[in-house]
């Protein structure tokens, strides 16, 4: 899915009023900003604009509120978070949508800046309403999408205020669309997929999908058990889809005709109970007994999968290899980032819990690239249709 887009940095955007869709649904915790990742990778796109003199709204969705207003749902947070980043105070508006925008927005001066109330407390937002579109987009002249992570979504602040106003690229979302656009145009061979997270059914798709295009998958996290008992294995009280074994099997069929490998767990952390307290065992992958549930990648595989991780030119990594939230369950992810981090590969964290493992462990910058996207970015690596990304074209 080779795609060029209009870009912000082709607009004249001086004076202009804009509407920024931003992602800013970061993690909060007592009522804090937990995970500033996403808040920090907007900052180029908003410093631009204010640089260049315009006057800019700020949108986004935070959770799912279900168009409804819930207060724990409100970006008044992350508002708090964007003023100590941007080292200015950023105003917080109790609405997205009305004459109070309107007027603020009226007011802001050249290089100005106001957040917006999250878009999802409306219904018309995910209903891609064209009633609420209008009104999004009626105090602004212009339109600057720079959530990715919303991509795959025809939302009314992602697909419809682009019927509205003028609609460019912010500078996160053209990059991500390059990084990605290179990878299934044209990936460094070999190109392997670390696959991880909690359900089979979740990665499913990116499995089916993805396999005609990588060289290898690696597959760890819970996804991995339904593989295993696929191939006959037992994995005592380890999560397994069990309606999706036929499906499965048919995967690992198919992957064999095409040559293509799928690196299981030899050896796996497990445990009767999934808490911070833990007592845990070692078992083989396929030895795991009743009552005990494997919760992460165990030390064999890490090298395992390191050792074919360090023959990659490029690998795409979506999904933890085991519960990381919990530390006797952490190591498996932990060591594998660190490979990564280190490898020559051009390497890719597909957004979502996996970006969270790689930021708390402060390993960003040892990625070439650290998507925003999580459920946006597998879609566009699957080719499938990318509804935001479509109105933002060139030419």
């Amino acid at each position: 899915m080779d795609m060029k887009l209009r870009t912000v940095t082709e607009a004249g955007v001086c004076g202009k009023k804009v509407l920024l869709r931003a992602d800013f649904n970061v993690p909060l915790s007592d009522g804090e900003v937990a995970d500033d990742f996403r808040i920090r990778a907007a900052l180029p796109t908003i410093r631009w604009l204010l640089e260049q003199g315009a006057r800019v709204g700020v949108c986004s969705h935070l959770g799912r509120p279900k168009g409804k207003v819930v207060p724990g749902l409100s970006l008044a947070p992350v508002a708090g978070r964007l003023s100590q980043l941007l080292g200015r105070e950023v105003p917080m508006l109790p609405e997205c949508i009305g004459d109070e925008v309107r007027r603020a927005v009226d007011d802001l001066p050249e290089g100005g800046l106001v957040l917006l109330e999250n878009v999802r407390f409306h219904p018309g937002e995910e209903q891609n309403d064209p009633n609420f579109s209008r009104q999004l987009a009626a105090p602004f002249e212009l339109y600057v999408n720079d959530a990715f992570g919303t991509a795959h979504r025809a939302h009314a602040s992602t697909e419809g205020v682009t019927r509205l106003l003028p609609a460019y690229a912010g500078l996160l979302l053209a990059r991500e669309v390059e990084v990605l656009s290179e990878i299934t145009e044209n990936p460094r061979r070999p190109y392997y997929v670390l696959v991880g997270g909690k359900k089979a059914k979740d990665k499913l798709g990116v499995l089916t999908d993805l396999l005609p295009k990588v060289d290898a998958f690696l597959i760890g996290g819970g996804v991995a058990f339904t593989f295993l008992v696929a191939q006959g294995k037992e994995v005592g009280s380890s999560i397994v889809d069990e309606e999706l074994l036929p499906t499965i099997r048919e995967l690992i069929q198919r992957a064999e005709r095409q040559g293509k490998a799928l690196h299981l767990p030899l050896d796996v952390v497990a445990a009767r109970e999934l808490s911070q307290a833990a007592e845990t065992r070692v078992y083989p992958a396929d030895a795991i007994p009743e009552g005990w549930m494997g919760l992460d990648i165990g030390p064999e595989t890490v090298q395992a999968f390191t050792r074919v991780l360090k023959e990659a030119g490029t690998v795409v990594w979506a999904g933890p290899m085991g519960a990381f939230e919990y530390a006797p369950f952490s190591k498996g992810t932990e060591d594998v980032a660190k490979a990564l981090s280190e490898s020559k590969a051009f390497t890719v964290v597909g957004g979502g819990e996996t970006g969270e493992a790689v930021v708390k462990l402060g390993l960003e910058k040892g990625f070439s690239h650290l998507s925003t996207g999580g459920g946006a970015t597998l879609a566009f690596l699957r080719g499938k249709p990318m509804p935001a990304l479509e109105p933002l074209r060139a030419g």
